[in-house]
């Protein structure tokens, strides 16, 4: 006989797993959460401030635990509701069935559970139990005729004092988990000062990057591509800079990701791209400007007529710019961003796709999207001379495109050893501080003068 469960919104609905929903939290119904009979949110928060009001006199650590799902949507648009339901709960069942007596399993929200660890004292303990966690959500998950994975983002707190309540505990918890996602997920990362010091940091970094772009302070520079049998500049890559009064220098390996997480990066984006087409339209018509987009840009329907009248104010030839993007920014809405992606192309604009070899699926990409260009990893580059498996994948790649008529250019060149293999094996452009770091609007300028004086000479 079908078992009967109710699913996100409290409906009864048919079961088709082998999970027997739990019996309601201490409390009753509205403690437990109704679809996995774990308990709910408020059963969490209340579990967690009844303890800190008992230990106030002398503080005795505790841990709070957050598991957040990854890749929980794409699942749940294939398998259905009725199977991102059954997951959700077989997830909760494998939480209450690994914790410790004491510990309480809870879903929070969506596809985000918690646990409140009674008896977890240390930072090592609170490490060993998350990767335990990540380690039981990573097996395989069973929807009758069909199976499901998925891995899970874990952060966890740890607390050592009265002055925080379960609002502040829950924040490093996700903190933590944030830091794990942004790691690679799959992983546990246990909340430490120094965490807290970085959170500080980027908080200032924020706040002066805010009034940064509201005073056009964010500056492109320009690293030169090349042709890689004669040298010769055939365009230059768009790099953010920014320099703070306050914080100096600031890498944008620190800064473009707060203005991906904080809603500013488009407008960053828009004003980069700006400057950069208006200097482009300096150098000599047969070379291009890079320009990477953003995963924001990649699902807004406006990016493509926001370009176009950036260019035409410009007055930049759109057959002049290249758009940069990398397969992780395509994920988030494959359909959109093939949209905006051919409709670029429509117009003369051509795409390449960045960090190659890096994805996880880049050949089906390759396929499907039709890129002009492809640029090989710094990270295959910078080991190809030493590493023979390495060579290998770069032979591929380029064999690949060649079949495929796509132009590539290899990242990362600082050895006239890497760029000889690169011109052996048929690639044709290439980029790094062999030939040039990143440059001022004017010292671009200067840079391809001499450049072109250099390949004149060289053909007289």
């Amino acid at each position: 006989m079908r078992q009967i469960y109710r699913d996100r919104d409290g409906r009864n609905q048919p079961r088709h797993g082998s999970f027997e929903p739990s019996q309601p939290q201490e409390g009753g119904f509205e403690y437990t959460d109704p679809l996995t009979g774990i308990a709910n949110r408020r059963r969490f928060y209340e579990k967690i401030e009844s303890r800190i009001e008992q230990v106030w006199d002398d503080p005795v650590p505790f841990a709070v635990c957050l598991v957040d799902l990854d890749g929980f949507k794409p699942i749940n648009d294939y398998f259905g509701r009725s199977g991102g339901d059954e997951i959700l709960c077989q997830v909760a069942l494998r939480l209450k069935t690994c914790v410790p007596h004491g510990a309480i399993p809870a879903r929070i929200e969506g596809d985000r559970f918690a646990i409140f660890y009674p008896n977890l004292y240390t930072e090592r303990a609170c490490k060993e139990t998350g990767d335990l966690l990540v380690e039981i959500i990573s097996a395989p998950f069973d929807l009758g005729e069909r199976s499901a994975r998925l891995t899970a983002s874990v952060g966890i707190s740890l607390f050592t004092e009265t002055s925080e309540n379960a609002d502040v505990l829950v924040q490093k918890a996700e903190s933590a988990t944030y830091e794990s996602k942004k790691s690679g997920r799959g992983l546990c990362t246990v909340y430490s000062a120094k965490m807290e010091e970085k959170a500080r940091y980027n908080m200032q970094v924020e706040q002066a990057l805010r009034l940064a772009i509201a005073d056009d302070a964010v500056t492109p520079f320009y690293q030169p591509i090349v042709d890689l049998p004669t040298g010769k500049t055939i365009g230059f890559e768009a790099l953010a800079r920014w320099t703070d009064r306050s914080l100096g220098f600031v890498s944008p390996g620190v800064f473009i990701p707060i203005a991906e997480e904080r809603g500013m990066i488009t407008q960053l984006t828009q004003a980069l791209l700006k400057k950069a087409a208006k200097q482009a339209r300096l150098w000599p018509d047969d070379v291009f400007l890079s320009f990477n987009l953003s995963p924001a840009q990649l699902i807004d329907m406006n990016t493509v007529n926001t370009i176009v009248n950036i260019l035409s104010k410009a007055i930049l030839d759109p057959r002049r710019l290249e758009i940069e993007i990398t397969e992780t920014s395509m994920m988030a809405n494959p359909e959109a961003a093939m949209q905006i992606i051919n409709d670029l192309r429509a117009i003369g604009i051509r795409i390449s796709l960045d960090d190659f070899g890096t994805g996880q699926s880049s050949l089906g990409r390759l396929r499907e999207f039709q890129f002009d260009k492809v640029k090989i990893d710094r990270a295959f580059v910078s080991t190809m001379l030493e590493d023979r498996p390495t060579e290998h994948i770069v032979r591929a790649i380029l064999s690949m495109c060649e079949g495929m008529e796509m132009k590539v250019v290899a990242e990362g060149i600082e050895e006239k050893g890497q760029a000889n293999m690169l011109i052996d094996y048929g690639c044709g452009g290439g980029q790094g501080y062999l030939y040039g770091k990143a440059l001022d609007a004017q010292t671009a300028i200067e840079a391809l003068q001499t450049n072109y004086t250099q390949m004149n000479a060289m053909s007289a």
